[in-house]
């Protein structure tokens, strides 16, 4: 009687997260300067950025000093674009063709890193589309804020008197929290700083955590700016009509 070949055995998906291929080509180096472009530099930017407008709960005299802070470094449009914009491009874009791919999605994720999976390239997206938004409005249209920092309360809350826009700012708040807090837990799983099932389901608490903190800097920060009187816009001479 002819035997019956036994069928391959199933494979089995393992909980955790899958690791940095070594790829072939330039994909292991883009790959791997993606992972770290997320920590390095645009991860520091985000927590200087929330920082820098966590001074607007202290009204509008510290954050236009902060402002002016920021603005007197020396060739600070150099350090905008070489620091922060073309890593956050190169991050985001690299991101979508990721998604793009379904790279490391479905064959390697259990049920629950799929939802995770998702939700993080969500997450990136809505907040890459609210960073263009956001840079796009308070640096380049209206009162320049580089050279009248004393603009930038005013200009901000002028934002804030379209719902709209009070939404979306909220929306990226929680959306950036989220991608970066997980982004951490991701990077410490795949270069290898937390290993086993224990130390990264005890260091997922602290990313949790990590998100928590920035959403409520965030959601203080917006208070701050929807419930102070609207200043005016500074050098410029005028201001926007107070509501009564």
């Amino acid at each position: 009687m002819a035997s019956t070949a036994n069928p391959a055995p199933s494979r089995l998906i393992r909980p955790g997260v899958a690791p940095l291929r070594s790829g072939q080509g330039y994909s292991f180096l883009l790959r791997r300067l993606h992972s770290l472009s997320g920590i390095v530099p645009v991860g520091l930017f985000l927590i200087e950025h929330f920082i820098s407008n966590a001074f607007a709960t202290r009204g509008p005299s510290a954050y236009t000093k902060q402002v002016e802070l920021l603005s007197s470094f020396p060739f600070v449009l150099g350090l905008e674009l070489f620091g922060i914009w073309l890593p956050i491009l190169y991050h985001a874009l690299y991101g979508f063709y990721i998604w793009y791919r379904g790279d490391g999605n479905l064959g390697e994720y259990p049920w629950a890193g799929n939802w995770m999976y998702a939700a993080q390239r969500w997450t990136g997206a809505i907040a890459f589309l609210y960073m263009l938004w956001h840079t796009w409005h308070l640096r380049f249209t209206g009162v320049h804020l580089l050279v009248h920092p004393d603009a930038a309360f005013g200009k901000v809350q002028g934002e804030f008197q379209n719902p709209v826009a009070v939404a979306f700012y909220a929306l990226g708040i929680l959306c950036a929290s989220w991608h970066f807090a997980y982004g951490i837990w991701l990077f410490a799983a795949k270069w290898g700083i937390v290993t086993g099932d224990v130390a990264r389901r005890r260091f997922g608490y602290v990313a949790v955590a990590i998100g928590l903190v920035f959403v409520a800097v965030g959601a203080a920060t917006m208070y701050s700016f929807l419930n102070t009187p609207l200043q005016p816009l500074g050098t410029s001479g005028s201001s926007y009509a107070m509501r009564q």
